[in-house]
C-alpha cells in the first residue's frame, strides 16, 4: 500500500471519509439481515428518487456481480447479449457472464469506446433461426472503457432500435457518476426515460468500500430479482453495511461531488501535458480517464512518482500508449507533482 496517489484505476484510491463515518455509525448495536434492516428501505428510497418510481434496487459487492445478476434477469442460455469488444463484459470478467448465464456474448466493433446499432443489423436474421444464439440484449458501459461518454441522444438511438427488435438494453454503469457528472444530468433523463431495463449501478470507483447495486427499472423484470440476486451469490446477510454506503453517498449529492472532482483532474493532466514535448493525449477526455501516448523510457520512472498502467504496449516504435484514471481524492498539487516530473524527462 502507498500514500502516494495511483492513476492506475479509480479503484486504487480509499473510502470517503464519509462513507467510512457511515460504515461506523451502522455498525452499533444489532440489526436484522438480508435487508430487513432501517438503511436498506432508505437507499431503496433514494434510487427511486434517481431513477423513478419504478425502480426497484437490489444491492450487490462488486461490479462483474452486478453485471452478471443485471444480466442473468434478461437472458436464457440459447440467447445472445451484444457488447463492445472493448468491454469489462468481454475482456475483464474472466468469463463469469458465459459461465453463469451459460449465454453468448457477441462482441461488437468498438468506436472510441462505443459501439453502433449498424453493427448489429447483420445479426437480427438470427432471431428465429434455430440454428444460431438469439439475440436478446444490448450491453454499453456508460462510461466505456475508453472513458467516452454516450450521449442521450446515442442512449435513445439504441433503446429505439431494441425495442423495435425485441431486445432489452443493460447499462454497465461501473463509472455512470462520472458520465452524469459529465453530462450534467440524471438518471432518469439519462436512462429511465429513454427506455434503458437494467443498470449496474457502480459506487466502488467513486469513494464506497465494497457496494454496487442492480437498478431494474422494467417494472415488467421486477418479480425475478430477489431470487436472481440470491441464486447468484449476492444476497449481504449483513444488509445494513452495503446500504449504509449509499444512504451517505447520495446525501448532499456526494456521489456527483466526488465524480466531478476526478472528472476535471482528467481534464486538468491534459491540459497540463499539452506543451510537454514527446507526450500526446490520444483520444478526447470525455470522464475522468486519459490516455496518453508516451516513450517506453520515461513508463517506469513516472511509474514510480503515480503508478499507471500501459494500455496498449509499443503501438510504435519505442512508445506505448497508457491510461490514467483520475479518482475521488486526486487533487491538483498530485497532477502538477506527476507533470513535474514529466517535464524533467522531456528537458
Amino acid at each position: 500500500m502507498t500514500i502516494q496517489p495511483m492513476f492506475a484505476s479509480d479503484n486504487a484510491s480509499g473510502v470517503h471519509p464519509d462513507i467510512m463515518n457511515a460504515l461506523i455509525e451502522a455498525n452499533h448495536g444489532h440489526a436484522l439481515g438480508y435487508g430487513a434492516d432501517s438503511y436498506t428501505p432508505k437507499a431503496a428510497l433514494a434510487f427511486k428518487k434517481l431513477f423513478g418510481d419504478q425502480a426497484e434496487t437490489f444491492l450487490v459487492y462488486n461490479g462483474t456481480g452486478s453485471n452478471v445478476i443485471a444480466l442473468k434477469g434478461l437472458v436464457r442460455s440459447y440467447q445472445a447479449i451484444f457488447c463492445s469488444a472493448e468491454s469489462h463484459l468481454w475482456i475483464d470478467e474472466a468469463g463469469a457472464p458465459e459461465q453463469f448465464l451459460g449465454t453468448k456474448l457477441i462482441p461488437l466493433p468498438a468506436y472510441g469506446g462505443k459501439i453502433r446499432v449498424s453493427d448489429i443489423i447483420p445479426r437480427l436474421g438470427d432471431i428465429g433461426f434455430q440454428h444460431r444464439s438469439q439475440p436478446k440484449v444490448i450491453s454499453i458501459a456508460q462510461c466505456t472503457e475508453r472513458g467516452s461518454v454516450y450521449s442521450r441522444d446515442e442512449i435513445k438511438a439504441i433503446c429505439d432500435f431494441a425495442k423495435q427488435h425485441g431486445l432489452y438494453v443493460h447499462v454497465d454503469g461501473a463509472r455512470i457518476h462520472n458520465a452524469l457528472a459529465a453530462l450534467n444530468t440524471d438518471c432518469k433523463s439519462l436512462l429511465t426515460d429513454l427506455g434503458v431495463d437494467v443498470v449496474s449501478f457502480g459506487g466502488t470507483k467513486n469513494g464506497l468500500m465494497m457496494a454496487e447495486a442492480v437498478v431494474v427499472l422494467n417494472p415488467a423484470l421486477h418479480a425475478d430479482y430477489a431470487v436472481i440476486r440470491k441464486h447468484g451469490m449476492h444476497l449481504a446477510s449483513k444488509m445494513r453495511f452495503l446500504a449504509a454506503q449509499y444512504c451517505a453517498y447520495f446525501e448532499d449529492d456526494l456521489w456527483l461531488s466526488n465524480a466531478a472532482n476526478a472528472n476535471a483532474m482528467a481534464r486538468y493532466l491534459a491540459d497540463s501535458v499539452a506543451d510537454v514535448s514527446d507526450a500526446k493525449v490520444v483520444g478526447s477526455v470525455e470522464s475522468n480517464l486519459v490516455f496518453l501516448d508516451l516513450p517506453n523510457e520515461w513508463i517506469p520512472p513516472l511509474q514510480q512518482q503515480a503508478f499507471f498502467h500501459i494500455w496498449k504496449a509499443n503501438t510504435s516504435e519505442g512508445r506505448s500508449e497508457c491510461r490514467f484514471v483520475m479518482s475521488f481524492d486526486v487533487t491538483r498539487e498530485n497532477v502538477d507533482a506527476f507533470v513535474a516530473c514529466m517535464r524533467k524527462m522531456a528537458s
